[in-house]
């Protein structure tokens, strides 16, 4: 008779579990794949100042629990990392965020790595993306990329609010805030994607960091890596949920913006 109470209670527990797992499986897009990178918004007309935010941090979620973006008005940077927000303010202090507000313009996706490599030795920005190149033999494949350890120092960047009417990202980095993270153990979540995706996407590598004490982070401009473990996954598809602002209805897509792509990516102009 001892034994009824507890057999009833781990019915009950197993009962909840299976119902909170189907609860997550319904919230999923009836598409779903665990191997998609997902994007909300194009980063071609983001950049050029679609700033306003229109989707949910809720729904970011439902497609990944790893990924990048950006604020609403590019309030900072923005970052996905174990299912959990984070924000850098343009203070360069960095804040967790609820799952309440909207984004302009992020990246997602569930990350499952396959292959993990560790790297002893100092890395510059330059050897650390040939080191990277190494590693991902396809050339149009789209990864995403896990990179933790020790920095000797990461070059982080986040924008102010912008302000209406928006100017495009390249004509506002004199608005930058930089800073120095120095001997610093973190992670740097990001993806790299091909050629034939530039436009929605930004074509090449995009990194964005956060201290191990998730105080600090940003925008990856520079960098120079100690001793670090790579874990990558590779993706099999992508998505695109356009976005739903009067802005986008009237964008022009005919404008070739591959260097102001390239000049917010550094962090300069080219």
């Amino acid at each position: 008779m001892k034994k009824t109470p507890l057999i009833f209670s781990l019915l009950l527990a197993l009962t909840c579990i299976s119902f909170r797992l189907s609860a997550q499986q319904n919230a999923r897009p009836a598409n779903f794949n665990e191997h998609n990178l997902f994007s909300a918004g194009v980063a071609s007309s983001f950049i050029a100042g679609l700033y306003d935010a229109w989707y949910p941090y809720k729904q970011l979620k439902q497609h990944g629990d790893f990924g990048l973006g950006a604020p609403d008005q590019v309030d900072g940077e923005l970052l996905l990392f174990k299912g959990n927000l984070y924000k850098t303010q343009y203070t360069g202090k960095t804040i967790p965020l609820a799952d309440t507000g909207k984004t302009p313009y992020a990246l997602a996706c569930f990350f499952h790595p396959v292959k993990v490599y560790k790297h002893s030795g100092t890395l510059n920005k330059t050897a650390f993306y040939n080191y990277l190149d190494s590693l991902l033999s396809n050339q149009n494949g789209i990864y995403a990329i896990h990179v933790s350890g020790k920095f000797k120092l990461v070059k982080a960047r986040a924008f102010p609010p912008a302000q209406k009417p928006y100017l495009p990202l390249a004509e506002m980095l004199d608005k930058q805030h930089f800073f120095d993270h120095a001997d610093m153990q973190g992670d740097m979540i990001g993806f790299r994607t091909p050629k034939f995706m530039e436009g929605p996407h930004i074509a090449g590598y995009h990194f964005h960091f956060i201290s191990a004490d998730k105080a600090f982070g940003g925008h990856v401009v520079d960098l120079i890596a100690e001793d670090i473990t790579v874990e990558v996954d590779p993706l099999t598809s992508y998505s695109l949920e356009l976005p739903q602002i009067a802005g986008f209805e009237r964008f022009d897509f005919r404008k070739d913006r591959k260097e102001e792509i390239k000049s917010v990516e550094n962090g300069k102009k080219q």
